[in-house]
């Protein structure tokens, strides 16, 4: 009786055995040294968080996919588009580097506005950021053997994002990024995984695609220069934009600069600034506020004279090293 036993067990064993999702990954040594592989992380990594946050708002998102072309939606409501330039906007938000400004659903802020009784006071940004959502799709594959079969699920997405000078309209860095998704499931003598397609699988794959390319795109809104505009001038303190939640701070130093003239070139036909001079210098001594909109700094003048300047036509600005 034992013996039988056994023998009727043996062929299930083996059965669930050799019925594996996928065989056990083996280990190989990379042709690259473990040096190199440590520079090209810091060469990937960000620099140091900035000391002042660039002002930044998401523009339109479009589905330039097949799957966009083929649904009868417009550009408002097309779901797939507008997650893209969603979890762009939370990817640049957790990264505290930038103030992040709403711009698809700025007609539903004025309307907001108006019903509270209060007027939308949009703020102006250095760079706007529009984009697509240009590759998009899913496949499953798998196989089947003697009572067991495996099946894996796949999803790809690709997205372009472009960075426009907000002054001219002129787009002056584009960068792609793609990103995939799996999931894989197994079934041996009718027990295991039997899931469908797994819809998460989309937002995986998107979420990856904007993440391979978040830290090009942060480099290049960084590089653009750091600048503010002085809200009023009251004997020998100057009352400037921004505070504490763009990270000015007591004792910075800054830079007062008159705007240069604006010319229009005849080769491009942009209209361009010249050179702007700088005028003195401050220091902050104090800041106030409580939020990112209405907070600002009290600075007092170190030098130069600015009675009588029209403020328009100066700006603040980092000192150069």
């Amino acid at each position: 009786m034992k013996y039988s036993l056994i023998y009727a067990l043996l062929p299930l064993s083996i059965f669930v055995g050799c019925a594996t999702v996928k065989e056990q990954p083996k280990a190989i040594e990379s042709t690259v040294s473990r040096e190199a592989q440590l520079e090209a992380q810091k060469q990937q990594a960000l620099p140091a968080k900035p000391q002042f946050k660039r002002k930044v708002a998401i523009g339109r998102f479009s589905n330039e996919t097949r799957y966009g072309r083929s649904l009868l939606r417009d550009e408002e409501n097309d779901p797939l588009g507008k997650q893209v330039s969603d979890i762009l906007a939370g990817r640049l938000v957790e990264s505290d580097r930038f103030l992040v400004f709403e711009r698809p659903d700025i007609n539903k802020l004025k309307t907001e506005s108006k019903l509270s009784g209060q007027a939308l006071d949009v703020i102006g940004v250095d760079t706007m950021i529009f984009g697509s959502l240009t590759e998009f799709g899913h496949s499953t594959t798998g196989k089947k053997g003697f009572m067991s079969s495996t099946k894996k699920q796949t999803a790809e997405a690709s997205v372009e994002l472009r960075l426009v000078d907000v002054k001219t309209g002129h787009i002056f860095f584009t960068a792609k990024g793609t990103g995939t998704a799996t999931v894989e499931a197994g079934e041996v003598a009718g027990y295991g995984s039997k899931a469908g397609y797994d819809a998460t699988l989309n937002d995986k794959a998107i979420d990856a695609a904007v993440s391979d390319v978040l830290n090009t795109l942060i480099r290049k809104l960084e590089e653009r220069k750091w600048q503010t505009d002085i809200l009023k001038i009251d004997g020998d303190q100057v009352y400037i934009s921004g505070g504490a939640h763009q990270g000015i701070q007591p004792g910075n130093l800054f830079i007062v600069m008159r705007r240069g003239e604006q010319v229009k070139s005849q080769q491009s036909g942009f209209g361009i600034e010249l050179p702007a001079t700088e005028e003195g210098k401050i220091e902050v001594i104090s800041t106030f506020g409580t939020s990112e909109s209405n907070e600002g700094a009290i600075a007092k003048i170190i030098e130069g004279d600015f009675s009588g300047t029209d403020l328009g036509n100066l700006f603040i600005a980092e000192p150069t090293e």
